[in-house]
């Protein structure tokens, strides 16, 4: 008999009814901004259910398995979101929320990580080596998401061919991301140490054909929802006087991301820091090297505006500082609740500096 864990079945509740109230809402035609609360409620929810599907799925994979499943499916809803929001010309919102998922993680996340597991453990530790890997690799995708803007920036030859630069950009990040799956897949230093404390997480093992249900469901669920989502999003923006960087950085990231790496912080209350720090950063990694670059050349081909790696100065200035401040706060194996204070002022700062545009 197959036993679902009562915050699972919440969940999975949540998401059913999120996602038929949206579906009533914008075939009613209800409030712009009340359907942009109920999907992205959804959205949230489908997120999570698609992560604690794949979490079962790769209990019975092995942990390298999972981490490639993580990789590959735990973005769904965003890359659903991004590929309608450019269909509809919205490139400022999407350039915004894929940045937005890499500060909500690397910041806000790993913060509230450190803040909620320090007031709980006191001082925590975790491994270097691994933490230091993730980092070395986010600092060397963040380079190279960053040179197509400095060419522009600094007027070079190579600035005059943005979609061009863009596309080679976005095709060697991919390279690096492919070439990283066997390591990942052997369970290297790229995936979350395996550790028997894991068993603890999920005692209510799913049986198979419940895990690949669910991300299926979850997966065309999160496909109808995006595509409300962002159809609500421009009168949203409108009624509410927000920017699109400010909705993308912020609103859609986190509806479309971050909330699924709430096992983080789970993890880090319960002194399981290695585990934790690799779990959010790898979700940083992913949608530096997977899903930006994906998202590029999909752009090229699926009609709509075009997706290109030149962002706004102040956009590509958050992203180094967040990789540079990330790279330092876990690069000494310790974590206190005040850096993870810190690492959230941060993050508000930077979302602050954004409301105006």
């Amino acid at each position: 008999m197959t036993t679902i864990s009562s915050r699972d079945r919440t969940i999975a509740l949540v998401a059913v009814a999120a996602t038929i109230a949206s579906g009533i809402a914008i075939s009613v035609h209800a409030n712009p901004v009340l359907l942009f609360v109920i999907t992205a409620v959804a959205l949230a929810m489908l997120a999570s259910m698609v992560g604690s599907a794949t979490e079962q799925l790769g209990g019975k994979l092995g942990p390298g398995a999972t981490g490639v499943l993580q990789s590959a499916l735990g973005n769904l809803p965003e890359l659903f979101i991004c590929i309608f929001a450019l269909r509809q010309g919205l490139v400022t919102v999407v350039q915004s929320a894929l940045i937005g998922s890499i500060l909500a993680n690397s910041l806000l996340v790993l913060g509230l990580a450190f803040l909620a597991g320090g007031l709980k453990n006191g001082a925590q530790k975790f491994g270097k080596q691994q933490p230091r890997m993730i980092a070395s690799l986010m600092l060397l995708a963040v380079s190279g998401l960053m040179i197509p803007t400095l060419a522009h920036t600094l007027h070079t030859a190579a600035g005059r061919h943005p979609d061009t630069l863009s596309i080679a950009a976005a095709i060697v990040l991919l390279i690096v991301f492919l070439v990283s799956l066997p390591v990942s897949i052997k369970g290297g230093p790229l995936t979350p140490a395996d550790c028997e404390p894991c068993a603890e997480e999920t005692p209510d093992a799913w049986p198979m054909w419940l895990s690949i249900v669910t991300l299926l469901a979850a997966g065309v669920g999160a496909a109808f929802v995006s595509d409300w989502f962002v159809e609500a999003l421009k009168p949203a923006i409108r009624i509410l006087h927000l920017s699109e960087a400010f909705t993308g950085l912020v609103l859609v990231a986190i509806a479309g991301n971050a909330v699924e790496n709430v096992v983080g912080i789970q993890l880090a209350i319960k002194n399981r820091m290695d585990f934790a720090v690799s779990v959010i950063l790898n979700s940083s990694l992913q949608v530096s090297l997977g899903l930006i670059p994906v998202l590029v050349l999909l752009s090229f081909f699926l009609g709509g505006a075009h997706l290109t790696l030149v962002l706004t100065p102040l956009l590509i200035a958050v992203l180094a500082l967040a990789a540079i401040v990330t790279t330092v706060v876990v690069y000494d194996g310790e974590s206190i609740w005040l850096e993870g204070a810190a690492l959230i002022g941060l993050y508000v700062i930077i979302a602050a500096a954004f409301w105006w545009g």
